[in-house]
């Protein structure tokens, strides 16, 4: 046999070797070894194959078969019981054996750097993580991956939590599943899909940001940063060198660094409209989850106004595009930053606000207030458990219909009788305390809308509120600041949602 006949032979079997791996049946990213399935719904499972192959998938005591058309094939499991471990059986003219699958719930934990803090960087975290082990409780990390169209494949591989897998998974995240866990006794599964110092509109579809006009400065401002990309990334070329020659002279100084200069905003940024809903999101898409929880709104503090649109907007996005009606659990911006010199001056208290609108008023949503795990210094606080335990507290009252306390009191309605302002509240729980003294964060306005600190008493269910310089009341608020110092809590240990009884003009409105 020639040189030459060799060679092509070799070419024609690496073909067919090439045209054989093409061919074989292929589940998802997400289907892997260790999943969780949702117990009590159609469960979809999909993945790649050669057009006209049937494929069948068998898992506990089913038995689902479909054809691939165009390379891609999907059965849907009838609605699962939780338990396991079992194995998962995809059968074309390949055989996949997925082993250790549980069915139980799953939750995606999303937004930017607060729900991305790994375990690891925790407050306790050796503590926590040495105590971790639970082959119930499973985490699956999705890649960071922005994407200008929507992505379907999706890399990663499910693992069962304990001290090797915990560190670096979301701490907000593990505390959630730990604390629900720990309430349902059944298996949990959490798909970790976040990214650092991201707004809102780089999760939400093009499609969504397109049919409303609230978000057209969204995506006009995009098209200009793309215009005037080419500049702007040269000056960015000039500002990183000019970092390294400061970084130099701070070393010689024996002074710390300087920050490395953030890359400019524009066509490779992960803040661009849509990006990270393509890239980390869509892909994801149908898998069968429960609900989700947010932890984000650092990024879209300077337009609060606008996120009283775009987080709602955001949330019914996702919840069409799974085709259910997910339950979506938002974490409240904690404290941080010096207290605003005025206190109706405070676009993160403004946040906070259009966080709550969203929370009580769009169905099947929830909050976590964290006015006690701030860090007045940090944008990153440790304490990252109480907004854990908190999501799970919600999870297990709005998913699950536990009858159980899960919000800290949260402002009803207001009367002024003469010089007091009385204040009622939802959520009470067991009663209303002041922690650590007398009640501390509240402000009062007269006619002329002045805010000052007021002196505030429990009196059974209600807050009294007053003030020497303020006569007539007409408005009160609480914590309304960007760190704000509050101590109003139920007896259940969960603290009062900051509020305002006001609806003077916001300062993050659109003139």
């Amino acid at each position: 046999m020639g040189r030459w006949t060799c060679r092509a032979l070799g070419v024609l079997v690496g073909l067919a070797l090439c045209a054989s791996w093409a061919a074989a049946v292929t589940p998802h990213g997400l289907f892997t070894d260790n999943a969780v399935l949702q117990q009590g719904v159609e469960v979809p499972v999909w993945g790649t194959a050669k057009d006209g192959e049937k494929v069948t998938v068998k898992f506990a005591g089913q038995e689902a078969s479909t054809t691939a058309k165009d390379g891609k094939w999907m059965v849907r499991l009838k609605p699962l019981k939780a338990g396991g471990p079992s194995e998962m059986t995809i059968a074309g003219e390949n055989t996949v054996v997925l082993k250790n699958i549980l069915v139980g719930e799953v939750w995606v934990c999303s937004g930017q750097s607060n729900m991305a803090m790994s375990l690891v960087s925790c407050e306790s975290a050796q503590e926590d993580i040495a105590k971790s082990a639970d082959p119930m409780l499973r985490l699956f990390s999705v890649p960071r991956q922005p994407a200008d169209t929507p992505q379907s494949e999706v890399k990663g591989s499910w693992s069962e939590c304990g001290p090797t897998t915990a560190p670096g998974f979301s701490g907000v995240g593990y505390y959630f599943g730990r604390e629900l866990r720990k309430g349902l006794k059944i298996p949990v599964g959490l798909i970790h899909s976040s990214w650092g110092g991201t707004p809102a509109e780089a999760w939400t579809s093009r499609k969504t940001l397109e049919s409303k006009p609230e978000f057209k400065d969204v995506l006009d401002r995009y098209a200009q940063a793309v215009e005037n990309y080419p500049q702007a990334l040269e000056k960015h070329k000039k500002a990183l060198e000019d970092h390294k020659v400061a970084v130099e002279k701070a070393k010689a100084e024996g002074k710390a660094p300087p920050r490395v200069p953030y890359p400019p905003y524009g066509p490779e940024s992960q803040q661009r409209p849509s990006c990270l809903y393509n890239g980390m999101i869509a892909p994801l898409l149908p898998y069968a989850i429960r609900g989700t929880t947010w932890y984000q709104g650092e990024a879209n503090a300077g337009r609060a106004y606008q996120y009283r649109t775009l987080l709602p907007a955001m949330i019914q996005n996702w919840r069409q595009d799974w085709g259910t009606d997910l339950v979506f659990l938002i974490v409240q911006l904690a404290p941080y930053m010096a207290i605003s010199p005025e206190p109706q001056e405070s676009a993160w208290a403004e946040l906070r606000e259009s966080q709550t609108l969203t929370a009580f008023t769009v169905p099947k949503c929830g909050l976590a207030v964290i006015t006690d795990a701030g860090d007045e210094k940090d944008i990153h606080p440790k304490k990252k458990e109480p907004a854990g335990a908190r999501l799970a507290l919600a999870a297990r009252a709005i998913a699950y219909g536990e009858k159980i306390v899960y919000s800290g009191p949260l402002y009803d309605s207001l009367k002024v009788e003469g010089n007091r302002a009385v204040l009622s509240f939802k959520h009470v729980g067991g009663g209303l305390v002041a922690k650590d003294g007398e009640l501390k964060g509240f402000a009062i306005a007269g006619e002329d809308k002045k805010f000052v600190n007021a002196k505030a008493e429990i009196q059974g269910d209600k807050v009294v509120v007053t003030s020497q310089g303020v006569q007539k009341p007409v408005a009160v608020r609480y914590g309304w600041a960007n760190f704000p110092v509050v101590n109003l809590f139920n007896k259940d240990g969960l603290p009062a949602c900051p509020f305002r009884t006001d609806d003077f003009p916001m300062t993050t409105k659109p003139k």
